[in-house]
């Protein structure tokens, strides 16, 4: 006699649900990973004088920067100060991409 048909292969289900997973992290947690890092790399290369965007939308350009937190201007003289992690990308890179 051999197995009734309800029954399923435990050993089959390990495997789709080891497989599922693999595929989770291949396509969700390893590029998110890679992002974040390359943002802070980013964020401690930053220079005075670089043109930011911040992720609120603000362009400036670096004045001065502090151990978390940078004094940028803005258009019209304004200076604003923000932390280092609202800092979202290079404006030249922006530019370049248009």
């Amino acid at each position: 006699m051999g197995p009734s048909q309800g029954e399923s292969n435990p050993m089959g289900t390990f495997v789709m649900l080891g497989l599922i997973m693999i595929v989770f992290y291949l396509f969700m947690i390893r590029p998110q990973m890679k992002k974040s890092k390359d943002q802070k790399k980013f964020r401690e290369g930053i220079k005075k004088g670089d043109k930011i965007v911040t992720i609120g939308g603000i362009h400036g350009k670096i004045a001065e920067i502090k151990d978390a937190t940078v004094l940028i201007d803005v258009e019209g003289g304004n200076r604003l100060k923000i932390e280092k992690s609202a800092i979202s990308l290079e404006a030249s890179a922006t530019l370049n991409k248009n």
